[in-house]
């Protein structure tokens, strides 16, 4: 919690205003803020990529509905974060809905880069990831959680990275034209389509995400791909075995292709309740044994604005996990009552309060570093042309 004994009362109010933390908030946050003394000292100057979040809302239906406000803007910009991996993907009802849903989300982002130059960066190299970091400003990777606007169009491949793209998931839990979903039973592999879109994506420099995917489409992936993989958002199998979840074998094959792992924020942390600060750390620290500490992340698949449990909210969120389920993507582990963030790390710094979590866990200094960004890092330089 907030020691109020740490600052002053026009502090206490300035900070809490600014992380956007109503008081209701602030009582489920007890190791949210340490006194300075006790914070990982090397966030500042860290490279701190956060693989799948958003400087929007996130994980509900309506989350490019009006342009970006005023908090959220703030939020960003105070977060410490040097860039994001954010879904820009559509959600149509068939490929060509999700086409021109996903290039109005593109327009979406071009009309903030424009709006917002001064904390926003559009990220298309590593170089722009350094110019976000000395700028102080959030870069902005667009990327892709399922590939069906892509329809059967080899050539939209080049047209999406020609509109700034560099991440995408082959698949959304379920069947599409590449491949599998990791929520069909029949686990089929890479379609012929498929095993085109991974060799274009690595022609033109494009990460390949298998964080949704099916497990055999996943291997295929990594056996097929001539670049490092990533799954940018994930959890481990051993600790909670759900479809969303990777089995130690796959987080292994993933790490010897050089590729990255990247642990969320979501009820998939645990079988039952709401996941914990404590859950979080014990996938990281499972993933760094299996995988090897250069070669796992975090992709929280949040909101950098921190949520907040109205009852305006809750009401959303049972409704999105109601069509969720009516359109067969909703993964085990998703409930009404369970809600997609992890409260110690509830605040726009979540980053940093990730990297005090590693390292009161143990996790040596140039390790934490590595998992708040460094490593994510190193797999674009590699993957990126």
């Amino acid at each position: 919690m907030l020691d109020e004994r740490l600052l002053s009362r026009r502090e206490f109010s300035r900070v809490a205003a600014a992380a956007a933390i109503t008081p209701s908030m602030l009582a489920g946050l007890a190791p949210a803020y340490q006194a300075a003394a006790d914070r990982w000292p090397g966030y500042d100057r860290a490279m701190v990529l956060d693989m799948l979040a958003s400087v929007t809302p996130f994980n509900v239906p309506d989350m490019y509905a009006r342009p970006l406000t005023a908090d959220m803007v703030e939020n960003a910009r105070r977060s410490g974060i040097t860039a994001v991996n954010a879904t820009c993907s559509g959600s149509g009802p068939n490929g060509a809905a999700a086409f021109a849903d996903t290039v109005n989300n593109i327009g979406f982002w071009e009309r903030e880069f424009l709006t917002h130059p001064d904390v926003l960066l559009k990220v298309r190299s590593v170089a722009d990831l350094s110019e976000a970091k000395r700028t102080n400003r959030v870069g902005v990777i667009l990327g892709f959680q399922d590939a069906t606007m892509l329809e059967s169009d080899i050539s939209r491949v080049d047209t999406f990275y020609n509109l700034g793209v560099r991440i995408v998931q082959l698949t959304y839990n379920i069947r599409n034209l590449l491949g599998d979903g990791c929520l069909e039973r029949a686990n089929g592999g890479l379609s012929a389509f498929g095993r085109a879109v991974v060799t274009r994506m690595n022609e033109l420099g494009m990460l390949v995400d298998l964080s949704h995917v099916g497990r055999q489409t996943t291997m295929d992936a990594v056996t097929l791909s001539t670049k490092p993989v990533a799954a940018t958002h994930t959890g481990c199998t051993a600790l909670n075995d759900v479809p969303r979840n990777k089995p130690d074998n796959i987080l292994k094959a993933i790490a010897d292709k050089g590729g990255v792992v990247g642990i969320y924020l979501m009820p998939f942390l645990r079988a039952q309740g709401q996941p914990a600060a404590d859950d979080f750390v014990r996938h990281v620290t499972h993933a760094v044994d299996v995988c090897g500490e250069d070669h796992v992340g975090v992709g929280s698949d949040l909101s950098i604005t921190p949520l907040e449990l109205t009852a305006e909210f809750r009401a959303k969120h049972a409704g999105f996990v109601r069509q969720r389920v009516a359109l067969g993507i909703s993964a085990p582990g998703e409930s009404a009552d369970v809600f997609n963030y992890v409260p110690e790390f509830n605040t726009p710094r979540r980053m940093e309060q990730i990297a005090d979590a590693l390292a009161k866990a143990g996790h040596s200094p140039a390790r934490v570093e590595k998992i708040i960004g460094a490593n994510w890092v190193r797999l674009l330089r590699a993957v990126w042309v």
